[in-house]
């Protein structure tokens, strides 16, 4: 499981590895039974605190993504092997909602939001 952090992105370390592990759970990269890296191992590979992880592991376990089994380790469970497509739907669904609620804490409309998109979309297309 590969998992990277950017730094210079402004997006918080926990959302960055939380959306990291959804998408590798959805697209089968993790599937059900797959142990994941623990707590050490992987605040030590990430370079992060290991309390950040324990956050992350936390959300994911009530999601229903993840269990953790005592002595154990961290498992997939059989509801990340759901649709993915609808787990990338409404991951990007949370990502958009983000994005409103801070376009809005800036004073920006949705006028100049949808400017924003449209070329974000222009720059990635070459136009």
């Amino acid at each position: 499981m590969i998992i990277r952090i950017e730094k210079a992105t402004g997006v918080p370390i926990t959302r960055q590895i939380l959306d990291q592990i959804r998408t590798h759970c959805a697209s089968g990269a993790l599937r059900p039974g797959d142990q994941l890296p623990s707590v050490r191992e992987l605040a030590g590979e990430l370079m992060v605190n290991q309390n950040t992880i324990l956050r992350v592991l936390e959300r994911l376990e009530s999601e229903g993504l993840i269990e953790r089994r005592h002595g154990l380790g961290t498992f997939v469970t059989d509801k990340a092997a759901g649709d993915p497509m609808k787990v990338q739907m409404e991951q990007l669904s949370a990502e958009a909602d983000a994005l409103v609620h801070h376009a809005e804490a800036l004073g920006i409309g949705q006028k100049e939001l949808s400017k924003m998109i449209s070329a974000c979309y222009a720059r990635k297309n070459g136009d």
